[in-house]
């Protein structure tokens, strides 16, 4: 899962995210907003389409109504139930910054902060008006170069207002000491999704990157370069980052976190690449003294500097505007940029027919910038303090189930067991929001100013991240928003995480069953604890640290367990005959099959306690039944297939029927709530379990 606050991420500090979160539970596909006003029970019924057999496909069979309900509006590129809360959540979010916004001088400080930011950005008379004039002090930078001795300067300021232009900068948990705060150096500065969309050579890759390049010209222009000018420079943007990309680490590498991993003093790090002043970059970031820092892919720095010394600066600078420009959130540019960033990102990567409508696009930046002080009212509002008891006893429930399971893991020795249950007993547990806010007053917001509250705000944030380094970690701090609609695990904190956000129905419904909320929520608690063991999780112990506290036995079974989620998930295909990369998405895949073995572990334990009738129904389900309807219904939803095709060569989740379908028929316990019978799909003979 990405970081949720995106807004303020840069992407290098999304890598380092990425990389210390081993991850989260929804990908980019779900975490975009659709109006859908209503209840949201915990299980819907309306949902479920009776002539799908559950058997055969079981995703059909719970989510099968949900398109004809909510199709696709024009403005998405998928549509689904978390989708509908996020909506929900928008909406009450929107309320609270209007208010704000109208409140006049008796605002209090983070009052004035959201109200105002927001209103800032829904102001676009105001940024048409203003037109380029805040973007030039920017682009002059850059025309003031003169030579590739100067680039450091700009290259360091770039990385406080998230342009990852040839790499990120960020700070990040040691692997071999979590206790320590370093810096970090990261692979960066490509304008596509992801590297090997420069380097495949199918028509519809070629096609994209003509696309690409048309793109590029086109807002090179409407920045200022003449129509030659920007056309030719598009293409010398799109063949120097193709060589960046050609350097790149893959996507799937990337996962294992010994791959991006390599510590290295700043002397040797300027012998890697001369062609940078590094210690002037630290310099101008005004980070505190760094000695040494993680580089996480030595082998493109190499490159990279190659690249510098090999390409004209005219060539770099052109690279610089584009890298600015793309960088920068395009509701603070005036409309025409605003527009053409759309038909590209929108349309041509993700198939959605409109842009989304100001206010949800202005909220969804305000919560990027200010998170922590919009969510404190959105606690206050929505998430009572019974919520947050309920949810912690469910996470104690699980992780019961969890220790109990260990023991009766066959492939597992002794030895290890006790290294896992010592790792099980460390994590700790986040519940809602922070227990202390973050503290906004060093951040200047002014009315009326879009791109420069926006800048200031990254820099802020930016700032914030880069001065943890050489400090004491701060085990409260949460990495997502409190309305979030998403939950994490972190290896280096060694922490579940779950906003207030996502602890609304559907996913816990105070008026449910007890048998829908494991499914739901339970399912997203065991996910999220699974995280610490999947192929990333087993990696790191208790502490946080990288470190190896399996038996060269036990690890090669491992191996050979989820070699068989590698396999089964990679014959899935979407729309177009692309296949699940099952190798990107085995973390994911694990949490989600691990994750509902441990809920349904924890509902039968909590069933027992009750004395409930597993036997009884209720809308004409036993109470075995609605967990796995309640799970199913987590991923109701539907995608653009462009869309599909996006999040398959990108995200490390599985698209969402296979996120239901790849689980169920692992667990032959469904099989026998639904009277499945071995051989048909969802009952295959041979299952694949890890946890």
């Amino acid at each position: 899962m990405k970081k949720a606050n995106s807004g303020n991420t840069s992407p290098g500090m999304l890598v380092i995210l990425l990389l210390s979160a081993v991850c989260c539970l929804a990908g980019n596909a779900q975490m975009q907003q659709e109006s859908a006003p209503g209840q949201r029970p915990g299980l819907n019924t309306a949902f479920i389409d009776k002539t799908a057999d559950p058997c055969t496909d079981f995703f059909a069979y719970a989510c099968g109504n949900f398109e004809k309900l909510h199709p696709i509006p024009p403005d998405r590129a998928s549509f689904g139930n978390f989708v509908l809360l996020n909506d929900a959540n928008q909406a009450i979010l929107r309320e609270i910054l209007e208010k704000a916004a109208a409140g006049g001088a008796n605002r209090s400080p983070n009052e004035q902060k959201i109200g105002d930011y927001y209103a800032s950005c829904m102001d676009t008379a105001a940024i048409n008006q203003a037109g380029l004039k805040p973007l030039q002090p920017e682009l002059d930078r850059i025309a003031a170069i003169r030579s590739k001795d100067e680039l450091a300067p700009l290259l360091a300021h770039y990385q406080l207002i998230n342009d990852s232009a040839f790499f990120g900068l960020g700070e990040l948990q040691d692997f071999a000491d979590a206790r320590k705060q370093i810096a970090g150096l990261f692979q960066g500065g490509l304008g596509l999704p992801e590297r090997d969309y420069y380097l495949r050579t199918g028509a519809d890759d070629v096609k994209l990157r003509q696309q690409y390049v048309e793109h590029v010209g086109k807002m090179l222009e409407l920045v200022g370069e003449p129509e030659a000018q920007a056309s030719a420079g598009a293409q010398k943007i799109l063949d120097f980052e193709t060589a960046l990309a050609k350097v790149s680490l893959d996507i799937t590498s990337q996962r294992d976190p010994k791959n991006i991993y390599h510590m290295m003093s700043v002397s040797d790090l300027g012998k890697l690449a001369p062609s940078i002043d590094w210690k002037g970059i630290f310099k101008d970031a005004d980070t505190p003294p760094i000695t040494e820092l993680n580089v996480g892919e030595p082998d493109f720095f190499k490159g990279m500097n190659t690249l510098i010394d090999s390409t004209d600066l005219d060539t770099i600078r052109i690279y610089l505007k584009w890298q600015l420009i793309s960088s920068i959130p395009s509701t603070d540019l005036p409309q025409a940029l605003d527009d053409e960033d759309f038909s590209f990102s929108g349309k041509v990567l993700s198939g959605r027919q409109q842009q989304l409508p100001r206010w949800k696009r202005c909220v969804q930046d305000t919560d990027g910038a200010l998170g922590e002080a919009l969510g404190q009212q959105f606690v206050a509002e929505e998430f009572p303090p019974s919520s947050k008891a309920a949810t912690q006893q469910m996470v104690r429930d699980i992780e019961a189930a969890m220790n109990a399971d260990i023991d009766t893991l066959d492939w597992m020795s002794a030895e290890t067991k006790v290294k896992a249950k010592e790792k099980l007993s460390m994590i700790a547990n986040k519940i809602g929001y922070p227990n202390k806010w973050r503290d906004y007053s060093a951040l200047k917001v002014v009315r009326g100013d879009a791109l420069g509250n926006s800048l200031r705000a990254v820099e802020f944030e930016n700032h914030r991240e880069l001065d943890k380094i050489g400090k004491p970690v701060d085990k409260g701090e949460f990495g997502m928003s409190p309305p979030t609609v998403n939950a994490y695990y972190s290896s280096s904190m060694n922490d579940i995480n779950f906003p207030a956000g996502i602890l609304q129905p559907p996913f816990y419904d105070p008026q449910a069953t007890d048998a829908v909320n494991y499914g739901h929520i339970g399912a997203v608690v065991g996910h999220e604890l699974t995280h610490g063991f999947d192929d990333q999780g087993r990696k790191f112990d208790g502490n946080g640290n990288l470190s190896d506290w399996w038996t060269p036995a036990d690890a090669k079974q491992f191996e050979e367990k989820t070699d068989c989620e590698v396999k089964e998930y990679g014959d899935f295909t979407v729309p177009g005959g692309v296949h699940v990369n099952g190798k990107l998405t085995l973390g994911e895949n694990t949490a989600d099959n691990g994750g509902l073995r441990l809920a349904w572990a924890a509902f039968l334990a909590d069933a027992k306690r009750k004395s409930l009738d597993l036997n009884g129904k209720q809308d004409g389900y036993t109470p075995e039944q609605q967990f796995f309807l309640g799970f199913a219904q987590n991923w109701c939803g539907e995608q653009r297939p462009e869309q599909e095709r996006l999040q398959v060569q990108t995200d490390p989740h599985s698209p969402e029927r296979f996120r239901v379908n790849g689980v169920v028929r692992n667990m032959p316990e469904f099989g026998q709530a639904f009277g499945c019978k071995e051989g048909q799909p969802m009952e295959p003979a041979n299952a694949c379990r890890v946890w």
